[in-house]
């Protein structure tokens, strides 16, 4: 299914007057490339006033990158910026070897990365759906694949309907594959709630740090490397927070800018554990030079993802290991003064106990007094009650029924009418 790229690679990064840091782009694009694998011989940053539709990059660029290719014996460019099949045709014809756009390195990644059954689905999707707008160029890529998709014959006009014919095919199967996948996340996010533990879900840029975090809290082993996108599959582990109460934490696919529409829509389900979530962890690398775009890029994403309540919602600003001793203390008074904001190092674990008692406190923000009526031979009622919440009186009459006056927050009143209220008006 993948399309490997091998070799010698030419880092093209287009400064497009979006307000981000061109040094950063370029060493981000950079890390793509090595992250398949590439060996990157050169890269630049280049000023685009007027992108043009044939080829994004003015003749003069193109001219001098036709040069450099040829000079530096490279066997690749990569383009940081999507490009459309007409322009990436073009630029493969102007300089004589392939070229692959932001959108095609972000895929190869993520097909590279992806272990469960359903992360493999999204990308397959993903990368079919990008792959079938350039069937009329991709004829190398597609003689290469035919084995898994059945691709014959040489790229006549009947060959190219037939072969996206077969895409379509298997785009297809692969929706209804994950409509499976996504009922059946339902089906478990249901029984969760019957367990039922808050669930607090990590989000952030890649590479922020999300993992380390995770394992850091959880003692997991999640793959936490520096490297983009080393976490693909939502990762999820119960955990105790200091006070003894019991949350579920998990650990989501990091974004980035320009993030291919293929791969929003086929990781949406992926994403449905964000939708869903009782505090949302907005994970910060705040010694990265460009950390307030990252935040403004993550912010879009979970935008678009859309929420039908907005969670409870707290940023970690993450890495003040990387920070200079001044930069360090004044990210660290910051944070004290901002009560959504912690300072830590993921890697150090220096705050991350001040991280959970944040966790704490935003769950108990909504907690008020209920007055609750439960049978007394109803056990488990009264256990998670116990558990859950904080029982600041109990009486039991004559008639078997226990009335409690408990502490608890809207999030686990609802689990608990949720999972023992079966008849109207029983736990009053």
């Amino acid at each position: 299914m993948r399309i490997e790229y091998t070799g010698r690679a030419v880092i093209l990064n287009p400064v497009l007057r979006d307000g981000r840091n061109a040094a950063a782009r370029l060493d981000e694009c950079e890390a793509l490339a090595r992250a398949i694998e590439l060996n990157v011989i050169h890269g630049e940053s280049v000023t685009i006033k007027r992108p043009r539709p044939a080829t994004l990059l003015g003749t003069g660029l193109v001219e001098r990158f036709a040069a450099l290719v040829k000079a530096l014996e490279a066997d690749v460019v990569v383009i940081n910026a999507a490009l459309t099949p007409v322009q990436q045709r073009n630029l493969e014809r102007s300089l004589e070897t392939k070229v692959i756009d932001r959108t095609g390195l972000i895929l190869e990644i993520f097909g590279a990365r992806a272990r469960t059954h359903e992360g493999v689905l999204q990308v397959e999707l993903a990368a079919l759906s990008y792959q079938r707008s350039r069937l009329v160029r991709s004829w190398t890529h597609l003689e290469r694949q035919r084995g898994g998709f059945g691709f014959v014959g040489g790229p006549g006009e009947s060959q190219i309907e037939i072969d996206r014919r077969l895409i379509d095919q298997r785009i297809a199967k692969l929706k209804r594959q994950l409509e499976e996948v996504r009922r059946t996340r339902v089906l478990h996010r249901k029984a969760r709630q019957r367990v039922p533990y808050p669930v607090v879900a990590l989000v952030g840029y890649t590479n922020a740090g999300k993992s380390t975090l995770f394992n850091r809290l959880t003692g997991a082993n999640v793959f936490a490397k520096n490297v983009l996108f080393a976490t693909l599959d939502p990762t999820m582990r119960r955990i105790d927070l200091p006070s003894g109460r019991t949350i579920i934490l998990s650990d989501t696919v990091g974004f980035i800018s320009a993030l291919p529409t293929t791969l929003v829509a086929a990781f949406r389900a992926t994403l449905e554990e964000v939708r869903v979530a009782d505090i949302l962890v907005h994970v910060r690398d705040i010694a990265h030079a460009d950390t307030e775009m990252q935040k403004s890029d993550v912010e879009a994403v979970l935008e678009e993802i859309g929420f039908d309540e907005p969670p409870a919602t707290l940023e970690v600003l993450n890495k003040i290991d990387l920070l200079d001793p001044v930069e360090r203390d004044s990210v660290v008074a910051r944070a004290r003064r901002n009560g959504s904001e912690i300072a830590l190092s993921a890697l150090t674990g220096e705050g991350c106990e001040a991280f959970l008692e944040a966790i704490e406190q935003r769950l108990s923000e909504n907690s008020r007094i209920l007055e609750l009526s439960v049978d007394s031979a109803d056990g488990a009622a009264i256990a998670w009650l116990y558990s859950h919440g904080k029982v600041v009186s109990r009486r039991d009459d004559d008639q078997g029924t226990a009335h409690l006056s408990v502490v608890l927050d809207s999030t686990d009143e609802a689990r608990f009418r949720g999972r023992f209220q079966t008849g109207a008006g029983r736990y009053g």
